[in-house]
């Protein structure tokens, strides 16, 4: 096939709009697929190449915006296309975050999606136009940063990074404690036309509130009581090169005012001085704090926080992406043994299990901090046992475990506290109906642990229906991210 052709994967349980398209499209480089489900689809996109993919908003197994990331297995996966005649707010959320390259509202979709196929085709050719190589260079170059992991939120994370990081756009991460800001900072930078000059790093948090102007913009020779020469500041130490404001929802709210202008113009005042200075350099800036949210409580100016954030990328939590944790525990056992000088001690299975049954609020410097006191605790054990885990981890288990088999025994009180009189007493019908729910999601959290959210295999296992399966995660809350 040549880079002008393309092939169209259709999902929809009417074959009418596959006739439809496939006429009003007819040339000799572009082909059509068809498939009537969710399932058929995702089963024909691993096997075969696709550059579009337009899929009906709801099938007979399911919805589609729930499935969007099953078919973004790769950084070469199709671009998708949701068409809907009504539409969904939910959904089309749900959609558009994951990925979606257009979310189709109109009453008459086979008028529209020539058009729209045609655009999808034209921006899918001028991806391909763009040499690929530094990509997946810096794919390959990932490990040794640090940044770990084959998950979908992770993945969506690192292409993110891939397409931003040549522009000179200010860039936001947000992210909780330990997710790696830093580390993502440090890669925009590596892969950006700036990576031969230096990244300067500003702890927005340990500024002091009386000395921040003068470390940031710098300060003339006899400005304040002992500045006996000229010193400049960490911005313009920036210049040419990326500032990186760490923290930054800790800057003070005069200093925040001050910098607006900074980042507009590249221009400001060093401390004492008359002349303004220049520094040309990108700006990356992270925080692990809520900014709309300090912009509504009026302790973060809203005019800094939109120029902060011309690009956002957000970092996911340790726990939405589990299936990262075995590679990031094997990844950070091998350097600290190899950089402490120690044989690599092995994972028994209770301690394996462990790690992936914690909720990791401190994420992934939680992770690797727990396995630097782990390898400590072994001392000569060549293997890691549940028993060399630190104790708040292996009582936070313990207690979720006990909690969920007290929630599971407690039936309307018939398996927990006596009942005292008959009007405690629940019907027969109420009593077998809420055994029955309490055993339904039970099972449905087993399902989603042991298949790893993976709806096509919780499906295999369960012998349940997409559309079945997401009507019992949305009943019971369990809906699939």
């Amino acid at each position: 096939m040549s880079d002008s052709d393309a092939t169209i994967l259709i999902i929809d349980r009417d074959p009418k709009i596959f006739d439809v398209l496939s006429k009003c499209m007819d040339t000799p480089t572009v082909h059509f697929d068809f498939a009537s489900s969710l399932g058929e689809g995702l089963q024909k996109s691993r096997s075969d190449s696709y550059q579009v993919i337009l899929m009906r908003d709801s099938l007979q197994d399911g919805d589609a915006c729930y499935v969007v990331e099953d078919f973004q297995f790769d950084a070469g996966a199709a671009e998708i296309i949701v068409f809907t005649t009504a539409g969904d707010m939910d959904q089309a959320e749900i959609a558009i975050k994951s990925g979606v390259w257009e979310y189709l509202i109109d009453p008459d979709p086979e008028k529209a999606l020539p058009e729209l196929l045609h655009r999808a085709l034209q921006y899918r050719l001028s991806k391909n136009d763009v040499p690929h190589r530094k990509q997946d260079e810096f794919r390959d170059r990932l490990k040794h940063h640090g940044i770990i992991g084959r998950s979908a939120p992770i993945q969506k994370c690192i292409n993110f990074v891939a397409r931003i990081a040549p522009s000179d756009a200010n860039v936001l991460i947000s992210g909780e404690t330990g997710t790696g800001k830093d580390l993502f900072a440090a890669l925009i930078h590596r892969l950006s036309s700036r990576a031969a000059q230096k990244m300067t790093i500003v702890d927005c948090a340990a500024l002091p509130s009386t000395l921040v102007e003068s470390i940031l913009f710098g300060y003339d020779k006899g400005s304040f009581t002992g500045a006996d020469k000229k010193q400049p500041g960490l911005v313009k130490q920036a210049d040419g090169g990326t500032l990186f404001l760490d923290e930054v929802a800790e800057m003070p709210l005069e200093t925040q005012k001050k910098f607006l202008r900074v980042i507009q113009e590249r221009k400001y005042r060093p401390v004492g001085g008359n002349v303004e200075t220049t520094s040309d350099f990108r700006l990356i800036s992270a925080t692990n704090k809520n900014l709309p949210a300090m912009v509504e409580a009026g302790t973060f100016r809203e005019d800094l926080f939109f120029r902060l954030k011309t690009f956002h990328l957000e970092l996911p939590p340790l726990r939405s992406r589990a299936t990262d944790i075995t590679e990031l525990v094997y990844y950070y056992r091998d350097t600290y043994c190899r950089h402490h000088q120690l044989p690599k001690k092995n994972l028994s299975p209770d301690f394996a299990m462990l790690l992936g049954q914690y909720d990791w609020p401190g994420n992934v410097r939680e992770l690797f901090q727990t396995i630097e006191c782990s390898i400590a605790s072994a001392q000569d054990s060549a293997i890691l046992y549940a028993k060399h885990l630190p104790l708040n981890i292996r009582i936070e288990i313990t207690r979720k475990k006990i909690a969920a088999m007290t929630e599971e025994d407690s039936v309307h009180g018939l398996d927990g506290p006596v009942c005292r009189a008959t009007q405690d007493m629940p019907t027969l019908k109420t009593a077998r109906d809420k055994a029955i729910a309490d055993q339904e999601k039970k099972y449905l959290r087993q399902l989603l642990a042991v298949s790893k959210g993976n709806i096509q295999r919780s499906c295999e296992v369960s012998g349940l229906s997409r559309s079945r399966l997401y009507d019992l995660l949305k009943k019971y809350q369990l809906v699939h991210k």
